[in-house]
């Protein structure tokens, strides 16, 4: 297969049954997909909520789109997802057959780190999402720190993977507009690695979706006054189900400006898991696929097999996602300035 390539971490192939759960729900395919593979990139490795979401497409997508194509996941694990993402936009083969499940962070990416990206998100056709989940910061109860104006006071050694995650951008948003005293420590190779860092103290927080903390680590939770970890805020654009009454970050700002910014990185929510289309695709695939990824989020089957993983469905459609990324990156340049030099300062001399 043409897009197979020294580090590809590894193939999963998922072969549907003759029998879907569902009738297949897009037209004006034909044929085009009957006897065919499709694969998902997946910018990440297999254990997180982006390989479990690709996986669960991996097995029902295929039932509602015509010719039942069966479905094989490839992880191209680099860069927060940037390396695949940047391969996909420049090398992925056009004929409709292969699909990205794009980082969260991609708008981010874009518009803060230009020499990274080689990819305009834009230009990605955006079939749909899965679930987005607001970047929670979460902190030991024994930190000493239990609301964010205690961050304010008390330095807190918060674990990242890299510059390019939620762990390292949010934990910086907040110590340059809101004060806090985040020490942030790259390097920890996925969210459970960052998890079991505050479980050893070696940290004592992390900024993770939502999802990727309640589906792992629910009993941290519980306790009321004894939990293990306290929500301290959140990113998003709205209030996460679960932790409403944690606020967001852009309620506790109040220039206007440091609230475009921190939309812009509440971005990541909206993007969430969810599947693109390289550019230049054949135009007729675009709808049928939009109405297929449509149906299975709507299926019970898929919805119980979702919530077996661990993972959520809130969907959001390919045409919507693609109005709104449009609307974001139209941000004024001088907002990204602004976000780039407070995020990625300049390195003095």
């Amino acid at each position: 297969m043409s897009i197979i390539r020294a580090g590809i971490a590894g193939i999963a192939a998922l072969t549907l049954g003759a029998t879907a759960s569902i009738p297949a729900q897009a037209q004006g395919l034909g044929d085009y997909y009957k006897g065919k593979r499709m694969t998902i990139l997946v910018g990440y490795g297999a254990g997180g909520t982006y390989g479990r979401t690709s996986l669960l497409l991996g097995k029902h997508l295929g039932s509602v789109i015509p010719g039942n194509p069966t479905i094989v996941v490839q992880h191209m694990p680099g860069a927060g997802g940037i390396k695949a993402a940047n391969y996909a936009y420049n090398a992925m083969p056009k004929q409709g057959y292969h699909l990205l499940m794009p980082p969260e962070m991609s708008i981010v990416s874009e518009l803060l780190r230009p020499k990274k990206v080689k990819f305009k998100t834009k230009n990605f056709t955006w079939l749909g999402r899965v679930f987005g989940q607001n970047t929670t910061v979460v902190v030991r109860r024994d930190s000493g720190v239990k609301t964010l104006e205690d961050a304010t006071k008390k330095e807190v050694i918060v674990a990242s993977s890299g510059k390019g995650s939620p762990t390292f951008l949010i934990p910086t948003l907040l110590n340059a507009l809101v004060g806090t005293k985040f020490k942030i420590v790259t390097g920890y190779k996925g969210s459970r690695k960052m998890q079991h860092s505050m479980e050893q103290n070696e940290t004592r927080g992390v900024a993770l979706g939502w999802t990727a903390w309640y589906s792992a680590k629910p009993q941290w939770f519980k306790g009321g006054d004894k939990s293990f970890a306290i929500p301290l805020v959140q990113s998003g654009f709205k209030r996460q189900a679960g932790i409403e009454h944690v606020r967001m970050i852009r309620e506790v700002l109040t220039n206007k400006e440091d609230v475009q910014i921190a939309e812009m990185l509440a971005t990541a929510s909206l993007l969430g898991r969810g599947l693109v289309l390289p550019p230049n695709v054949p135009k007729k695939l675009v709808a049928p696929l939009r109405k297929a990824f449509a149906a299975i989020t709507k299926d019970k089957a898929f919805i119980k097999d979702a919530y077996k993983r661990g993972l959520e469905v809130d969907p959001i459609g390919g045409a919507d996602i693609q109005k709104r990324v449009i609307k974001i990156l139209a941000m004024s340049p001088a907002t990204v300035k602004k976000a780039a030099a407070l995020i990625f300062p300049p390195k003095k001399k």
